[in-house]
């Protein structure tokens, strides 16, 4: 389930200084996770969310689920989370484009 963000939880950004993030690893945020993980876990979670609503209309086509709310709410759901993931890759993808566009 998607957590809501608490205003008061939030770290000031710290500014990079020019040679003091080294080139050894990846880098990773207060949590000790690497961009490569959240992002994992973010298309786990959208996954999951798919196959709920996908199991939601399984079971209104069975009857065992009578209340068609659910399984709407379910779906919606679902396309949410897949859209604010193709829109997350659409900007990924810009960026990479970018910066090639910058190095020729």
């Amino acid at each position: 389930m998607v957590q809501p963000i608490d205003p008061n939880a939030a770290r000031p950004i710290e500014p990079v200084v020019p040679g003091s993030v080294s080139g050894t690893g990846p880098v990773k945020n207060a949590d000790g996770k690497t961009f490569n993980d959240v992002l994992a876990e973010s298309i786990q979670e959208v996954n999951r969310m798919q196959l709920e609503a996908d199991t939601a209309i399984e079971k209104l086509a069975t009857g065992e689920i009578k209340d068609l709310s659910e399984v709407v709410s379910a779906v919606e759901k679902a396309d949410l989370a897949f859209s604010t993931l193709m829109q997350i890759r659409n900007r990924l993808v810009e960026a990479y484009q970018e910066i090639m566009r910058i190095r020729t």
